[in-house]
This record gives structure tokens, C-alpha cells and sequence, in this order.
């Protein structure tokens, strides 16, 4: 079973709005931290939030704070990432991830866990 599975990247106009998902296998979800991610090709990884299991503790990345909401749905075992008032430099390749909470913020881990990725594109 793949451990991360994202969705609802796409393209969208400066301003707009975008919700993605992750949907996590029950034992990663459980286990693990969850995060954000987002890489444009020929720079670094950017973290953009994290949320600790329960809904216990949200971070976010400077960038993104107050226009992007971190979210878990305990039922579904899904992560959500609400991203209003996007900006053309949010167009980005958005990876979901897991890890030990104490990581999660991290660029990267020895126990990351990652997302295949989905593209977000804002136009200006």
C-alpha cells in the first residue's frame, strides 16, 4: 500500500484558491507527523506547514502564513493543505510528507516519508 497519495494540485489564477490532499495508509497516519513541501525546479525544498497527529500543533513556513491552512480529517485519514490568496510565486511542485514529529519541519529525514508530488501552477 503507498503510504502518501496527493491530490488537487492544478492551475489557477493569482488570487484564487486551491485545496490539496493527502491520503495516508492508516498505520502512517497513526504513527507519523504530517507536512508540506514544495519544490520548484533548480532550487531547494521548501517547507510550507505541518500539523502534529490530532490536530495537536500546526506550523507554517513564512511564505505562507495567512493564506495557507493545515488541516487533518482523523476519519478519512487525509491531510489538507487550504491555500487562498495564491500568488504566482506559489507555483510549485507540492509534496506530502510524514515523519517523526520532532522532524516533520525538517527538509529531510532518514524516515521521511514522501508524496509522488502534484503541481500547482498560479498564473499572474
Amino acid at each position: 500500500q503507498v503510504p502518501l497519495v496527493e491530490s488537487g494540485g492544478g492551475l489557477v489564477q493569482a488570487g484564487g484558491s486551491l485545496r490539496l490532499s493527502c491520503r495516508a495508509s492508516e498505520r502512517t497516519f497513526r504513527t507519523y507527523a504530517m507536512g508540506w513541501f514544495r519544490q520548484v525546479p533548480g532550487k531547494d525544498r521548501e517547507f510550507v506547514a505541518a500539523i502534529g497527529s490530532g490536530n495537536s500543533a500546526t506550523f507554517y513556513g513564512d511564505s505562507v502564513k495567512g493564506r495557507f491552512t493545515i488541516s487533518i480529517d482523523n476519519d478519512l485519514m487525509t491531510m489538507y493543505l487550504q491555500m487562498n490568496d495564491l500568488e504566482p510565486e506559489d507555483t510549485a511542485l507540492y509534496y506530502c510528507a510524514a515523519d517523526m514529529f520532532a522532524n516533520i519541519r525538517a527538509i529531510n529525514s532518514g524516515r521521511r516519508l514522501w508524496g509522488q508530488g502534484t503541481q500547482v501552477t498560479v498564473s499572474s
